[in-house]
């Protein structure tokens, strides 16, 4: 942990709540998903990583039922009552705090207030999570602050809950669950429809992700995500009356069922299925690919990815593919795609070690030179879920 970081949230905290007690420190972290685009919300598989762009929280408990919180990247305080909690039409981050406590309390948890500085660490508007990561680190304090018997799978589904029916934002499991349960050097594969999961190793040095963010955001995202939910369940109901079987999600439908049957569909219908049931297949022979410690065959399976995310599901953009196009040109990248919602955003990129400057340098000059636009460029470490930081 960055010292000067956990030195700037205590300045914070004590300048903010100078009455407050000594506060005790947590994190959650943003995430990458190596690959499984849009199969999550089909009750599908993914394969996402924990990264070292994380939430950090400096807390200490109140004698009442109040919440304060002060936001570092925003410099903005706000409160609510625990016993009060309404939606906050004006200022969107504190909505966070306030759907994990309201969800924590209906699962008939005991809260009490809580000072709170928060420092995000997450890229906001990278496709890297930073909405999980603070509903997921707020949850992990409430629990351990006042010693709550939650389970890290419940945790993840009360953060998932208020991001939900709370903020409005109709995400799958995958974002919270990996801040909780993703683990140092390991990649989980996480079955959105059971939710069991197996932690896999990453077990080659030799290379890292790599995360370009494009610095743009499209505002189609949240519209076409919409949409594509949409398509995606017309699709089931059309598979429905083509097998004899019970078809309830996308995930119900294998790759040679659906080439069987894809002609009888429309085409965007079965543009957005076909991109969903053959990923879901990628996500499992990438999972192999790593357990075989074959990098090579993961990197061709992340690019296939991208190739349908753009083509099949339509949810890329000019930057994204570009950002894509470049990095696959440079030798020593063994796959790239897009990673989040799309049309904006961030590529993960599996890259070789001895060929991480040349990929800075080439993505950032090329993307620059094709769209005015800096890229950030992110060199991760897959890091542990959700927890307390010691300072001893």
């Amino acid at each position: 942990m960055n010292e000067s970081v956990l030195s700037q949230l205590t300045a914070a905290f004590q300048k903010k709540f100078s009455d407050s007690g000594k506060p005790r420190y947590f994190r959650a972290p943003g995430r990458v998903n190596l690959i499984g685009g849009h199969t999550d919300y089909n009750d599908g598989f993914v394969l996402p990583v924990a990264i070292d762009r994380e939430m950090l929280l400096a807390v200490s408990p109140r004698d009442d039922k109040k919440v304060k919180a002060y936001s570092c990247n925003f410099t903005d305080t706000r409160s609510f009552s625990l016993d009060k909690i309404e939606f906050n039409e004006e200022v969107m981050w504190i909505n966070y705090l306030q759907g994990v406590a309201k969800y924590l309390q209906k699962a008939g948890f005991l809260l009490g207030g809580l000072d709170i500085a928060l420092l995000g660490r997450v890229p906001l508007g990278a496709g890297l999570s930073s909405s999980a990561a603070l509903e997921v680190a707020v949850a992990s304090a409430f629990r351990e602050v006042f010693q709550l018997e939650l389970s890290d799978e419940k945790l993840a589904a009360i953060a998932r809950q208020a991001e939900n029916d709370f903020v409005g934002v109709n995400c799958g499991i995958m974002d919270q669950f990996i801040s909780v349960l993703g683990r140092k050097n390991r990649a989980l594969f996480l079955d959105c429809r059971t939710q069991e999961y197996e932690l896999i190793p990453i077990k080659n040095s030799g290379y890292k992700i790599v995360v370009a963010n494009t610095n743009v955001e499209h505002h189609l995202a949240d519209s076409a995500y919409n949409k594509r939910q949409q398509e995606c369940q017309q699709g089931v109901e059309i598979l429905n009356n083509l097998f004899e079987k019970q078809i309830s999600t996308l995930r119900d439908v294998n790759c040679d069922e659906f080439a069987a049957v894809k002609d009888k569909m429309p085409e965007v219908v079965r543009r957005r299925c076909q991109h969903v049931i053959y990923e879901n297949q990628r996500v499992k022979d990438c999972r192999q690919a790593l357990l075989d410690d074959d990098l090579e065959q993961a990197g061709k399976l992340i690019s296939l990815s991208h190739k349908s995310l753009s083509n099949l599901y339509q949810v890329s953009c000019h930057e994204l593919d570009l950002i894509v196009n470049i990095a696959l040109e440079i030798d020593g990248v063994l796959g790239a795609r897009m990673t989040g919602a799309g049309f904006g955003g961030s590529t993960v990129n599996l890259v070789k070690d001895q060929a991480i400057a040349e990929f800075k340098t080439i993505v950032t000059n090329k993307y620059q030179d094709k769209t005015g636009i800096e890229p950030d460029i992110y060199i991760c470490e897959v890091v542990d879920g959700c927890g307390e930081i010691s300072l001893n």
